[in-house]
């Protein structure tokens, strides 16, 4: 279904330059978009992309409004990506709306089981004894909400997405296919070249508006619970070890792992496939490079990167500590360097 142009700007604003009846087909990249089509350029650095691209209206930054003239039509706004995103949603809305809920007929909801109006449950869900689901949240096929656990209102389980027993999910969250909230924390005690298991006797506690990848799993507390607090995002494929806290806002890439008692500020970003140690400390606003394995608490905001081969531990330490020396040694090596020059100067001079 098409949209027209004035439509958009009516409902997300900005400023419209051009024909308001250009009639929008779908949104596209700008490189592959067609005469059709609405695209958006984030910043004035991809301006030479856009003599290239065919879209016939584009969302661009006040800077890049006269290099667009050539456009039947274009969206002048501070943040053209954010625009973009909120733009996303509303098409969504339009183009894909919900179904009316219902509960399924092979869905299993327990007789002591709270669910809100407007609930859609679909088949084969679960949903135990003593659960709470809020108003208007969609639980997807086979999804599993466990004794006692809370959906909060407006949230997402798509199929297949298991909530263990006493675990909480907040307002307006989505949970991807295959994430897993509330298994049993790593924890076993040594004994006699065995492993005893502790049993993991705390819950989970997400926030509201927090989305969550497929996949991803975050395991529930020893004691206290595993926190994770209102609008983080997590990508796909992601642990999260037993007690961790990560702070709101925080957004984390794919494969990241983060090990039992680390505690995580918010409005950090973790790239895909780093790694944090267990029971560490990173402070508010801290952004760790992909790859990076954090072996210290990192208490200042910042960009942090800590990549090094595989080695034999011994081997591998002696090599760090080493490696934290270059920047003195070369310095020091500078200092002679200058003082041999000073002294061949004083003899060529003489």
């Amino acid at each position: 279904m098409a949209a027209p142009l004035g439509a958009i700007v009516d409902a997300l604003g900005g400023s419209l330059v051009g024909d308001a009846a250009f009639l929008v087909q779908r949104l596209a990249p700008l490189n592959s978009a067609r005469p059709d089509e609405l695209a958006f350029v984030a910043s004035a650095r991809y301006a030479t992309q856009i003599a290239a691209s065919q879209a016939g209206a584009l969302i661009v930054p006040p800077a890049l409004e006269a290099t667009t003239a050539d456009r039947a039509a274009r969206i002048v706004t501070d943040d053209p990506y954010l625009y973009f995103a909120r733009l996303t949603q509303w098409w969504r809305e339009r183009h894909e709306p919900a179904r009316a809920p219902r509960i399924d007929p092979l869905a299993s909801v327990h007789p002591d089981a709270v669910l809100g109006p407007g609930v859609d449950v679909g088949p084969f869900v679960v949903i135990a004894e003593g659960a709470r689901v809020g108003a208007g949240a969609r639980i997807g096929a086979h999804a599993v909400i466990g004794r006692d656990a809370a959906v909060g209102e407006g949230s997402v389980l798509h199929p297949r997405v298991t909530l263990g027993e006493r675990c909480s999910v907040g307002d307006r969250c989505i949970l991807h296919s295959g994430v897993v909230i509330g298994a049993d924390g790593f924890g076993f005690a040594p004994h006699q070249g065995q492993w005893i298991k502790i049993e993991q006797l705390g819950a989970v506690r997400i926030g509201h508006g927090v989305e969550i990848g497929a996949n991803t799993c975050i395991d529930r507390g020893a004691l206290d619970d595993t926190v994770i607090e209102d609008g983080v995002k997590l990508d796909n494929l992601i642990q999260i070890g037993h007690n961790v806290r990560v702070g709101a806002h925080t957004a984390m890439a794919g494969c990241v792992g983060v090990a039992g008692s680390a505690d995580i500020g918010a409005r950090c970003t973790i790239g895909g496939g780093a790694v944090v140690l267990g029971h560490l400390k990173l402070a508010d606003g801290v952004n760790i490079s992909a790859a990076s394995v954090v072996t210290r608490s990192i208490l200042q905001p910042g960009h942090y990167t800590g990549m090094f081969p595989i080695d034999d531990n011994a081997a591998w330490e002696k090599n760090a500590a080493s490696l934290k020396q270059l920047n003195r040694l070369r310095e020091r090596l500078k200092a002679v360097e200058q003082a041999i020059a000073r002294a061949q100067t004083r003899t060529d001079d003489a």
